[in-house]
């Protein structure tokens, strides 16, 4: 995914850079560090991931899932992969019906750039919250494991989407193993939201082929480039 931006107009300066388990991951800032608009970016292995500057599609993925789940579940448990820059588990923590929250990220780095970095502007009242739990572990390991908590709903924001993944292993969460692990941990009627940088059709006919249904792609228009989607199915009973 490319940035929403001119790259070129603002330099970037890094302000940390780790290598772990599944590379390298370099958070980065444009702009002054006294500015309000400043943008911080999240780069893995060299290839841009996402960044602070428009969180309307990592919102919307939270809030779609909400508006798919029957109303009769006053507090529904949500379960979201991915920390990333924070959107989404704000978005989260800002909505009262939710009853738990569980953020799984398997980068230390990133939960660091949250609990005591700039990203804390994002999450912290969040990350404050009694209903927040945040997980450091590898999305698709957790879905596997066995006799985990079920969830009502699932928000996955990891990688790029299911059609480009910048790491290799994450191909598995997409694939009919990891929706089928998916929907393991989702209750009757759960819904799984899955953002992606671009839309996917042949994500859409693999949820249907998973045992999805009601299954619907909602657009995010961006600056450049295709729009961000959220790609929506409904656990069968």
């Amino acid at each position: 995914m490319q940035p929403p931006y001119d790259t070129a107009a603002d330099q970037p300066v890094t302000l940390d850079r780790r290598d772990g388990p599944y590379g390298e991951v370099v958070l980065r800032r444009r702009g002054a560090a006294d500015r309000a608009d400043a943008v911080f970016e999240i780069i893995a292995n060299g290839c841009f991931l996402m960044d602070t500057s428009d969180g309307r599609s990592e919102r919307l993925l939270v809030r779609a899932a909400l508006g798919a789940l029957p109303a009769d579940r006053p507090t529904p448990a949500l379960l979201i992969g991915g920390l990333g820059v924070g959107f989404s588990l704000a978005e989260a923590a800002d909505e009262p019906r939710w009853g738990r929250i569980a953020v799984v990220e398997r980068e230390e780095a990133v939960i660091d750039w949250h609990r005591d970095g700039p990203l804390a502007a994002v999450s912290a009242r969040a990350l404050a919250d009694p209903r927040t739990d945040v997980v450091r572990a590898d999305l698709v390991g957790h879905l596997r494991a066995p006799d985990g908590p079920v969830y009502d709903a699932l928000c996955l924001d990891i990688d790029n989407g299911p059609d480009w993944t910048v790491t290799e292993d994450n191909t598995g969460l997409y694939s009919s193993d990891g929706l089928a692990a998916c929907a393991a941990r989702l209750t009757p009627g759960g819904v799984l939201a899955v953002w992606s940088a671009r839309p996917s059709a042949a994500f859409e006919e693999s949820l249907r082929n998973a045992g999805f249904t009601s299954v619907r792609t909602e657009e995010i228009t961006v600056a450049r480039g295709v729009p961000d989607v959220v790609h929506i199915g409904i656990r069968g009973a």
